[in-house]
Protein backbone atom coordinates (compact mmCIF):
# COMPACT_ATOMS: atom_id res chain seq x y z
CA UNK A 1 0.00 0.00 0.00
CA UNK A 2 0.93 3.66 -0.23
CA UNK A 3 3.06 5.10 2.53
CA UNK A 4 1.20 6.98 5.21
CA UNK A 5 2.88 10.25 6.10
CA UNK A 6 3.06 12.87 8.81
CA UNK A 7 4.57 16.33 9.00
CA UNK A 8 5.68 18.49 11.90
CA UNK A 9 4.41 21.96 12.77
CA UNK A 10 6.77 23.92 15.03
CA UNK A 11 8.56 20.69 15.88
CA UNK A 12 5.41 18.58 16.44
CA UNK A 13 4.25 15.87 14.08
CA UNK A 14 0.87 16.12 12.40
CA UNK A 15 -0.66 13.69 9.94
CA UNK A 16 -2.54 14.96 6.90
CA UNK A 17 -3.24 14.12 3.31
CA UNK A 18 -3.13 16.39 0.28
CA UNK A 19 -3.45 20.12 1.01
CA UNK A 20 -5.12 22.75 -1.13
CA UNK A 21 -4.58 25.98 0.84
CA UNK A 22 -7.13 28.59 1.91
CA UNK A 23 -8.27 26.79 5.06
CA UNK A 24 -10.56 28.71 7.48
CA UNK A 25 -9.07 29.92 10.74
CA UNK A 26 -11.13 27.42 12.73
CA UNK A 27 -9.41 24.52 10.96
CA UNK A 28 -5.99 26.07 11.56
CA UNK A 29 -6.86 26.36 15.26
CA UNK A 30 -7.84 22.67 15.32
CA UNK A 31 -4.49 21.75 13.73
CA UNK A 32 -2.62 23.78 16.36
CA UNK A 33 -4.66 22.19 19.16
CA UNK A 34 -3.96 18.75 17.71
CA UNK A 35 -0.25 19.55 17.58
CA UNK A 36 -0.23 20.58 21.24
CA UNK A 37 -2.07 17.42 22.23
CA UNK A 38 0.37 15.34 20.21
CA UNK A 39 3.26 17.02 22.01
CA UNK A 40 1.80 16.14 25.40
CA UNK A 41 1.22 12.53 24.39
CA UNK A 42 4.73 12.26 22.94
CA UNK A 43 6.27 13.04 26.33
CA UNK A 44 5.24 9.63 27.54
CA UNK A 45 6.32 7.69 24.45
CA UNK A 46 9.66 5.98 23.76
CA UNK A 47 11.85 7.63 21.11
CA UNK A 48 11.48 4.77 18.64
CA UNK A 49 9.31 1.94 19.88
CA UNK A 50 10.10 -1.59 18.72
CA UNK A 51 6.64 -1.84 17.17
CA UNK A 52 7.66 0.98 14.80
CA UNK A 53 10.57 -0.92 13.25
CA UNK A 54 8.45 -1.47 10.13
CA UNK A 55 8.21 2.30 9.58
CA UNK A 56 10.73 4.27 7.52
CA UNK A 57 10.83 7.91 8.66
CA UNK A 58 12.11 10.49 6.15
CA UNK A 59 13.21 13.77 7.74
CA UNK A 60 13.64 17.29 6.43
CA UNK A 61 14.63 20.61 7.99
CA UNK A 62 11.90 22.96 6.84
CA UNK A 63 10.49 26.45 7.17
CA UNK A 64 7.57 25.43 4.93
CA UNK A 65 6.33 21.97 6.04
CA UNK A 66 3.30 21.83 3.75
CA UNK A 67 5.33 22.52 0.60
CA UNK A 68 8.13 20.14 1.58
CA UNK A 69 5.65 17.41 2.50
CA UNK A 70 4.38 17.41 -1.09
CA UNK A 71 7.96 17.23 -2.38
CA UNK A 72 8.98 14.35 -0.10
CA UNK A 73 5.92 12.10 -0.06
CA UNK A 74 5.99 10.81 -3.68
CA UNK A 75 9.53 9.43 -3.31
CA UNK A 76 8.68 7.90 0.06
CA UNK A 77 5.63 6.28 -1.56
CA UNK A 78 7.95 4.87 -4.24
CA UNK A 79 10.58 3.58 -1.82
CA UNK A 80 8.48 1.91 0.88
CA UNK A 81 6.82 -0.86 -1.22
CA UNK A 82 10.28 -1.83 -2.51
CA UNK A 83 11.57 -2.40 1.03
CA UNK A 84 9.04 -4.95 2.22
CA UNK A 85 11.66 -7.68 2.00
CA UNK A 86 13.56 -5.99 4.88
CA UNK A 87 10.44 -5.43 6.97
CA UNK A 88 9.51 -1.88 5.94
CA UNK A 89 5.77 -1.55 5.30
CA UNK A 90 5.00 2.07 6.15
CA UNK A 91 6.55 5.50 5.62
CA UNK A 92 6.33 8.71 7.61
CA UNK A 93 7.70 12.25 7.22
CA UNK A 94 8.99 14.24 10.17
CA UNK A 95 9.98 17.89 9.79
CA UNK A 96 12.41 19.77 12.03
CA UNK A 97 12.70 23.52 12.40
CA UNK A 98 16.52 23.51 12.40
CA UNK A 99 19.63 21.32 12.37
CA UNK A 100 19.71 21.09 16.15
CA UNK A 101 16.21 19.60 16.30
CA UNK A 102 16.95 17.22 13.42
CA UNK A 103 20.11 16.05 15.19
CA UNK A 104 17.98 15.31 18.25
CA UNK A 105 15.53 13.28 16.14
CA UNK A 106 18.42 11.27 14.63
CA UNK A 107 20.02 10.59 18.01
CA UNK A 108 16.69 9.35 19.40
CA UNK A 109 15.91 7.25 16.29
CA UNK A 110 12.89 9.40 15.48
CA UNK A 111 14.22 9.87 11.91
CA UNK A 112 15.85 7.21 9.74
CA UNK A 113 16.74 9.05 6.53
CA UNK A 114 17.46 12.72 5.83
CA UNK A 115 18.04 14.68 2.62
CA UNK A 116 20.20 17.77 3.10
CA UNK A 117 22.82 20.13 1.71
CA UNK A 118 26.51 19.53 2.38
CA UNK A 119 26.82 22.08 5.19
CA UNK A 120 23.83 20.73 7.11
CA UNK A 121 25.00 17.18 6.44
CA UNK A 122 28.30 17.78 8.22
CA UNK A 123 26.45 19.36 11.16
CA UNK A 124 24.26 16.25 11.46
CA UNK A 125 27.36 14.05 11.24
CA UNK A 126 28.99 15.99 14.07
CA UNK A 127 25.91 16.32 16.29
CA UNK A 128 24.19 12.98 15.70
CA UNK A 129 26.77 10.72 14.03
CA UNK A 130 24.53 10.56 10.94
CA UNK A 131 26.21 8.72 8.07
CA UNK A 132 26.26 9.78 4.41
CA UNK A 133 24.46 7.22 2.27
CA UNK A 134 24.51 8.70 -1.25
CA UNK A 135 25.19 11.85 -3.23
CA UNK A 136 22.12 13.57 -4.67
CA UNK A 137 22.31 14.91 -8.20
CA UNK A 138 19.88 17.78 -8.75
CA UNK A 139 19.11 19.14 -12.21
CA UNK A 140 22.01 17.09 -13.54
CA UNK A 141 24.51 18.60 -11.08
CA UNK A 142 26.11 16.46 -8.36
CA UNK A 143 28.77 18.97 -7.29
CA UNK A 144 29.47 22.67 -7.53
CA UNK A 145 31.89 25.23 -6.11
CA UNK A 146 32.01 28.74 -4.70
CA UNK A 147 32.99 31.81 -6.74
CA UNK A 148 34.50 34.88 -5.01
CA UNK A 149 34.19 38.08 -7.02
CA UNK A 150 34.81 41.83 -6.82
CA UNK A 151 34.38 44.81 -9.10
CA UNK A 152 36.93 45.06 -11.90
CA UNK A 153 37.81 48.58 -10.74
CA UNK A 154 38.51 47.39 -7.17
CA UNK A 155 42.08 46.67 -6.04
CA UNK A 156 41.18 43.12 -4.89
CA UNK A 157 42.55 40.42 -7.19
CA UNK A 158 42.71 37.35 -4.92
CA UNK A 159 41.91 36.22 -1.39
CA UNK A 160 45.11 37.77 -0.09
CA UNK A 161 43.67 41.18 -1.00
CA UNK A 162 40.57 40.80 1.22
CA UNK A 163 41.91 41.86 4.68
CA UNK A 164 40.60 45.30 5.56
CA UNK A 165 37.73 44.85 3.10
CA UNK A 166 34.14 43.60 3.31
CA UNK A 167 32.64 40.39 1.92
CA UNK A 168 28.95 39.81 1.21
CA UNK A 169 27.61 36.34 2.13
CA UNK A 170 24.09 34.91 2.16
CA UNK A 171 23.29 33.42 5.59
CA UNK A 172 24.79 31.01 8.16
CA UNK A 173 22.62 28.23 6.67
CA UNK A 174 24.22 28.45 3.21
CA UNK A 175 26.81 25.94 2.06
CA UNK A 176 28.06 27.85 -0.98
CA UNK A 177 27.68 31.38 0.35
CA UNK A 178 28.85 30.88 3.93
CA UNK A 179 30.35 27.55 4.95
CA UNK A 180 32.62 27.10 1.95
CA UNK A 181 33.77 30.76 1.83
CA UNK A 182 34.64 30.60 5.53
CA UNK A 183 36.64 27.42 4.94
CA UNK A 184 38.48 29.08 2.04
CA UNK A 185 39.36 32.13 4.16
CA UNK A 186 40.65 30.02 7.04
CA UNK A 187 42.64 27.79 4.68
CA UNK A 188 44.28 30.97 3.35
CA UNK A 189 45.21 31.94 6.94
CA UNK A 190 42.82 34.89 6.88
CA UNK A 191 40.76 36.03 9.89
CA UNK A 192 37.01 36.59 9.31
CA UNK A 193 35.16 39.22 11.35
CA UNK A 194 31.37 39.45 11.36
CA UNK A 195 29.85 42.89 10.71
CA UNK A 196 26.35 44.10 11.55
CA UNK A 197 25.87 46.23 8.42
CA UNK A 198 27.54 46.68 5.01
CA UNK A 199 28.86 50.12 5.97
CA UNK A 200 30.73 48.78 9.03
CA UNK A 201 34.49 48.67 8.65
CA UNK A 202 36.56 45.62 9.62
CA UNK A 203 39.93 45.69 11.33
CA UNK A 204 42.76 46.25 8.83
CA UNK A 205 44.04 42.70 9.27
CA UNK A 206 40.63 41.00 9.10
CA UNK A 207 38.06 40.15 6.43
CA UNK A 208 34.75 41.70 7.43
CA UNK A 209 31.69 39.76 6.32
CA UNK A 210 28.02 40.66 6.37
CA UNK A 211 24.89 38.65 5.54
CA UNK A 212 22.91 39.89 2.53
CA UNK A 213 20.14 37.22 2.75
CA UNK A 214 20.12 36.40 -0.99
CA UNK A 215 22.49 35.92 -3.91
CA UNK A 216 20.90 38.80 -5.80
CA UNK A 217 21.51 41.08 -2.82
CA UNK A 218 25.15 39.96 -2.69
CA UNK A 219 25.61 40.84 -6.37
CA UNK A 220 23.77 44.15 -5.96
CA UNK A 221 25.79 45.16 -2.90
CA UNK A 222 29.09 44.44 -4.67
CA UNK A 223 27.96 46.29 -7.82
CA UNK A 224 26.85 49.34 -5.80
CA UNK A 225 30.04 49.32 -3.75
CA UNK A 226 28.24 48.61 -0.47
CA UNK A 227 30.64 45.69 0.05
CA UNK A 228 33.98 45.07 -1.62
CA UNK A 229 33.51 41.43 -2.64
CA UNK A 230 30.96 38.63 -2.64
CA UNK A 231 30.79 34.84 -2.73
CA UNK A 232 28.10 32.68 -4.36
CA UNK A 233 27.83 29.18 -5.79
CA UNK A 234 28.98 28.50 -9.34
CA UNK A 235 25.33 27.74 -10.18
CA UNK A 236 24.18 31.13 -8.93
CA UNK A 237 27.12 32.88 -10.62
CA UNK A 238 25.87 31.52 -13.96
CA UNK A 239 22.21 32.36 -13.24
CA UNK A 240 21.26 35.83 -14.55
CA UNK A 241 18.37 35.99 -12.09
CA UNK A 242 20.87 35.73 -9.21
CA UNK A 243 23.80 37.60 -10.76
CA UNK A 244 22.48 39.81 -13.59
CA UNK A 245 24.57 39.89 -16.75
CA UNK A 246 24.90 43.67 -16.54
CA UNK A 247 26.44 43.27 -13.08
CA UNK A 248 28.69 40.39 -14.06
CA UNK A 249 30.25 42.42 -16.87
CA UNK A 250 31.66 44.70 -14.16
CA UNK A 251 32.90 41.87 -11.91
CA UNK A 252 36.21 40.02 -11.71
CA UNK A 253 36.49 36.48 -10.32
CA UNK A 254 39.15 36.56 -7.59
CA UNK A 255 38.96 32.95 -6.40
CA UNK A 256 37.18 29.64 -7.08
CA UNK A 257 37.08 26.81 -4.55
CA UNK A 258 37.32 23.07 -5.06
CA UNK A 259 33.98 21.34 -5.77
CA UNK A 260 31.77 19.88 -3.06
CA UNK A 261 28.54 17.82 -3.12
CA UNK A 262 25.30 19.48 -4.25
CA UNK A 263 23.29 17.49 -1.69
CA UNK A 264 23.37 14.22 0.23
CA UNK A 265 21.15 11.52 1.63
CA UNK A 266 22.05 10.52 5.20
CA UNK A 267 20.86 7.80 7.56
CA UNK A 268 20.88 7.48 11.34
CA UNK A 269 23.96 5.94 12.86
CA UNK A 270 22.33 2.67 13.97
CA UNK A 271 20.02 1.93 11.07
CA UNK A 272 19.86 -1.87 10.64
CA UNK A 273 22.40 -2.88 7.95
CA UNK A 274 19.82 -4.75 5.85
CA UNK A 275 17.49 -1.73 5.80
CA UNK A 276 20.33 0.64 4.94
CA UNK A 277 21.58 -1.59 2.13
CA UNK A 278 18.12 -1.96 0.64
CA UNK A 279 17.41 1.79 0.84
CA UNK A 280 20.70 2.49 -0.90
CA UNK A 281 19.88 -0.06 -3.62
CA UNK A 282 16.37 1.31 -4.24
CA UNK A 283 17.61 4.91 -4.50
CA UNK A 284 20.51 4.02 -6.80
CA UNK A 285 18.16 2.19 -9.17
CA UNK A 286 15.40 4.84 -9.12
CA UNK A 287 16.80 6.94 -11.98
CA UNK A 288 16.44 3.96 -14.32
CA UNK A 289 12.85 3.22 -13.32
CA UNK A 290 10.12 5.13 -15.22
CA UNK A 291 7.84 4.69 -12.18
CA UNK A 292 10.18 6.95 -10.17
CA UNK A 293 10.44 9.76 -12.72
CA UNK A 294 7.81 12.10 -11.27
CA UNK A 295 8.80 11.34 -7.67
CA UNK A 296 12.44 12.22 -8.39
CA UNK A 297 11.45 15.45 -10.13
CA UNK A 298 9.35 16.52 -7.16
CA UNK A 299 12.16 15.52 -4.78
CA UNK A 300 13.96 18.86 -5.26
CA UNK A 301 14.53 18.17 -8.99
CA UNK A 302 16.66 15.10 -8.31
CA UNK A 303 18.19 13.55 -11.44
CA UNK A 304 19.69 10.51 -9.74
CA UNK A 305 21.49 9.25 -6.66
CA UNK A 306 25.19 8.41 -6.81
CA UNK A 307 27.69 6.57 -4.59
CA UNK A 308 29.78 8.82 -2.36
CA UNK A 309 33.25 9.08 -3.95
CA UNK A 310 36.57 9.82 -2.24
CA UNK A 311 36.75 13.43 -3.48
CA UNK A 312 33.28 14.21 -2.12
CA UNK A 313 34.17 12.65 1.23
CA UNK A 314 37.32 14.80 1.42
CA UNK A 315 35.29 17.95 0.77
CA UNK A 316 32.88 16.98 3.56
CA UNK A 317 35.80 16.36 5.90
CA UNK A 318 37.07 19.87 5.13
CA UNK A 319 33.71 21.43 5.97
CA UNK A 320 33.48 19.30 9.09
CA UNK A 321 36.49 21.10 10.52
CA UNK A 322 34.72 24.48 10.52
CA UNK A 323 33.14 25.69 13.75
CA UNK A 324 30.29 27.79 12.35
CA UNK A 325 28.82 28.67 15.74
CA UNK A 326 32.03 30.47 16.67
CA UNK A 327 32.28 32.27 13.33
CA UNK A 328 28.73 33.60 13.45
CA UNK A 329 29.25 35.12 16.90
CA UNK A 330 32.84 36.30 16.58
Amino acid sequence: GAARASVSLSGFRLGFGHTSGGYPLSRVRRWIQAACCAAVVALGLPAHASEDEHILVLGRISDDPAAHFNQLKPLLDYVVPRMRDVGITEGRILMARDAQQMASYLRRNRVDWVTETASTAVQLQARAAARPLLLTERNGVSSYHTVFFARKDAPIRDLAGLPGHTLGLQSPASTSAYMVPMTALLDANLSPEILLAPNDQPSPDRVGYVFARSELNIASWVHKGLVDAGAVSSLDWADPERVPRAFRADFRVIHETDPYPRALELVRRDMPPAVEARLREVLLQAAGDPAARDALRLFFHTSRFLPLDAASQRSLDTLDGLDCDILVTT
